[in-house]
């Protein structure tokens, strides 16, 4: 591809080409209206696009297939040899860097795909915003958990293969739950084997993407283009978290076993600042979502809208019904009122008594 892509850009303009394809491409709202613009696209033009977004597909898959693997791996022999070489720490930046620029792809691709209709330009900001959230998370992720595989390694693959298969499977069951047909337009050379092969492959990387960030791309197999292209901010919520309260467990079992290799490093500070690196990631996404968003205006409801309506769907299904409740309170105040009763009703009593016996004793 690259050898091409030399080729192709080397070439362009030399020849004139024999044909052109029109594109239309929506430009993003304002005042509530939305032109369309046609543009031509040249076949050198065309195919270098390809070759781009080829490239950015393999940039995530060696970010997140190859990279994060190694500075896990890394990180925790630089942490039980208790030293960092200045080759391995230059290796170890560097492949944190590509874990976030693959990371950084991840979102370009997603909301290019969600929003193919519009010409979507991406600002400085949104990149820096995206730079900064990606950054925090998979930083503060990686040493989560090379800190608790560090003390407790027999538990490291249980809880690696359980987030893993719980990712991988994720998509399979919202398919089989769906009962749709099993997709078979994704490639035309491919039979219900190779199909099958692929949709594997594809839910692997994505569970590999999860295992150390959030996903901007969800996948949706009974979709024809495998892309789920709704804004779901109820998934986003429960992901993060849940992510959170794992990374504070994982690091609660660290700081209860930790071993002598931490004498010399404060414990509670070090859980202290991965808690609030993780948050300051929550909230760079937040500030992305927010303002940064190029297509922030095709939005049915802003992320504060989002968050707002599913912090209150968590506190309605945590809080008892009313029901419950009242008949509660009445099983209180039933006990009180009985006594009240029983005691109203003896005075009631003694003061019919009392008259009987003085008849009696007057006779």
């Amino acid at each position: 591809r690259c050898v091409e892509v030399f080729y192709i850009y080397f070439r362009a303009g030399r020849v004139e080409e024999p044909y052109v394809s029109i594109t239309k491409k929506r430009q993003m709202p304002k005042d509530g209206y939305s032109e369309e613009v046609e543009k031509e696209v040249g076949q050198a033009e065309g195919k270098l696009c390809t070759h781009r977004s080829a490239f950015s597909r393999a940039s995530v898959i060696q970010a997140f297939l190859g990279s994060a693997p190694q500075l896990t791996l890394q990180l925790y022999i630089c942490v039980l040899q208790q030293e960092i070489t200045a080759a391995r720490s230059i290796f170890m930046v560097l492949s944190l860097l590509s874990i976030v620029y693959g990371a950084l792809r991840c979102n370009i691709l997603a909301i290019k795909i969600k929003y193919d209709d519009y010409d979507v330009s991406v600002k400085p900001a949104a990149y820096l915003c995206i730079f900064m959230w990606r950054s925090f998370e998979i930083a503060t992720r990686v040493i989560v958990l090379v800190l608790f595989s560090s003390v407790l390694q027999i538990w490291t693959l249980p809880v690696v293969l359980g987030n893993f298969f719980v990712f991988f499977f994720y998509p399979w069951i919202l398919f089989w739950q769906s009962k749709s047909p099993f997709p078979e337009n994704i490639e035309k050379a491919l039979s219900r084997v190779g199909t099958t092969i692929v949709l594997c492959l594809l839910t692997f990387l994505y569970a590999g993407i999860n295992m150390f960030c959030w996903s901007a791309v969800q996948l949706k197999l009974n979709d024809p283009d495998l892309i789920n292209k709704s804004q779901n901010w109820y998934r986003l919520t429960v992901y993060y978290m849940l992510r959170f309260i794992e990374n504070a467990f994982l690091l609660l079992m660290w700081y209860i076993y930790k071993t002598d290799i931490y004498l010399y490093v404060c414990a509670p500070l070090l859980v202290l600042q991965l808690l609030i690196g993780y948050c300051m990631a929550v909230l760079f996404m937040l500030v992305f979502y927010q303002f940064c968003h190029p297509c922030k205006k095709l939005f049915s409801s802003s992320i504060s809208e989002g968050l707002l309506s599913c912090f209150n769907f968590l506190c309605f299904v945590c809080m008892p019904p009313k029901s419950t409740i009242l008949m509660d309170k009445a099983d209180l105040k039933s006990p009180a009122n009985t006594d009240e009763a029983w005691s109203s009703s003896k005075t009631i009593d003694s003061q019919n008594g009392n008259p009987h016996q003085s008849v009696s004793s007057n006779a």
